[in-house]
């Protein structure tokens, strides 16, 4: 079986090379020192013990900020696995049944829900409504009314609603921003954003309606959408869709196979992405601006990311993705800090926002206004 999971780690690890010819150390590394300065650590239990959570637990032992004390699952025994190898007391153990009960725990401070998409929504309503952090996996939700919930509830618990958005605390993603909002690249006028893999066992849960909230979009799409919003600098407000189809049996309805967007911005500047389950090697963003332009492929795999600009290489220091998302928003939690580029809430939101009017573009094959509110 092959998953978004295993193309991401294969599509990096077989990178091609281009010579370097210049490397820029973003100030986010300084920054990143000031880390470890507090020694106060984010206590988080991880609901849902699947592939994805395996690669972020492994990557948490070399967190600086957050510690793996708890896990919630309803396999009992994966959850026996987990204590042997994360040393977790019993009292730290839940199923989905009974999770509740972390209300009442001092050694759980967040829970990082991993689950199938349409789980996140309910389980984080229960998580915020325990009092604790809610971190959980993009998408946030399968709908943008089911998303603005998770955010009111998140707000009136006073709780932390952060999305598993790993990208934005990257090197080489961070320096391109940074050459974008300082006029590196001059006026921004177009971006390009390809993401998609040839998705294998046909009775995964990505490939279920009711549990995935679609297909190719909300699994590995989201990267183009999300990408093209922090490239640019600027929301969309304007999209129009199409959909491929050619394997109707595999990719049901409501189930998405490949789906081509344009997205539209208030200063004029477009963007063409690419989301399929049907296609291998699609991972790379193209910004284009009037004074440069920065390109990265792969752009949002597990790493080493490539990346180079019209001033030359970038391919910054990599430090795996997890590692850093984790210590990143341990520091959101407990020391109030800003991310350069957000994960709360409302960021993961606005995806959800510009997946509906692309679903409904499809639908009515017109342009769709897309409109925040």
């Amino acid at each position: 079986m092959h998953s978004r999971r295993d193309f991401l780690q294969k599509l990096t690890a077989t990178a091609f090379t281009i010579p370097l010819v210049s490397t820029v150390v973003p100030e986010v590394f300084a920054e990143r020192t000031n880390l470890y300065q507090n020694e106060k650590v984010l206590k988080v239990a991880l609901m849902g013990l699947g592939s994805y959570a395996n690669r972020v637990a492994d990557a948490m032992r070399d967190c600086k900020r957050a510690k793996i004390t708890g896990v919630i699952s309803g396999t009992p025994s994966k959850i026996k696995d987990w204590q042997g190898r994360f040393n977790i007391p019993d009292k730290n153990c839940y199923n989905y049944e009974n999770f509740d009960a972390i209300k009442d725990n001092p050694d759980i401070d967040a829970v990082y829900i991993i689950t199938p998409n349409a789980l996140h929504h309910p389980q984080a309503l229960r998580v915020a409504a325990a009092g604790k952090h809610v971190i959980c996996e993009k998408p946030m939700s399968i709908n943008a009314q089911e998303g603005r919930e998770m955010i009111e509830v998140c707000k009136k618990a006073g709780v932390h609603l952060l999305i598993g958005y790993r990208m934005h605390f990257e090197a080489n993603t961070l320096e391109i921003v940074r050459m974008r909002r300082e006029g590196e690249l001059g006026t921004i006028r177009f971006f390009q954003g390809l993401s998609g893999f040839k998705i294998g066992d046909p009775t995964q849960w990505r490939l279920n309606r009711e549990l995935a909230g679609g297909g190719a979009m909300m699994d590995i799409g989201i990267y183009a959408i999300n990408g093209a919003r922090y490239m640019v600098g600027e929301e969309p407000i304007w999209v129009t869709a199409q959909e491929v189809k050619t394997d109707p049996v595999k990719f049901r309805e409501g189930v998405d196979e490949t789906i081509t967007f344009q997205l539209g911005f208030p200063s004029g500047a477009i963007a063409s992405c690419l989301s399929t389950y049907n296609m291998n090697y699609l991972d790379k963003f193209y910004l284009n601006g009037d004074k440069g332009f920065a390109e990265m492929q792969p752009s949002t795999g597990y790493g080493p990311i490539r990346s180079w600009t019209h001033k030359g290489r970038l391919d910054l220091p990599h430090v795996t993705h997890q590692t850093t998302q984790m210590d990143e928003m341990a520091a959101i939690i407990l020391d109030g800090k800003k991310a350069i580029i957000p994960v709360d809430g409302e960021e993961g939101w606005k995806d959800m926002v510009i997946i509906d009017a692309i679903f409904e573009s499809i639908r009515t094959g017109k342009k769709e206004e897309i409109t925040y509110v």
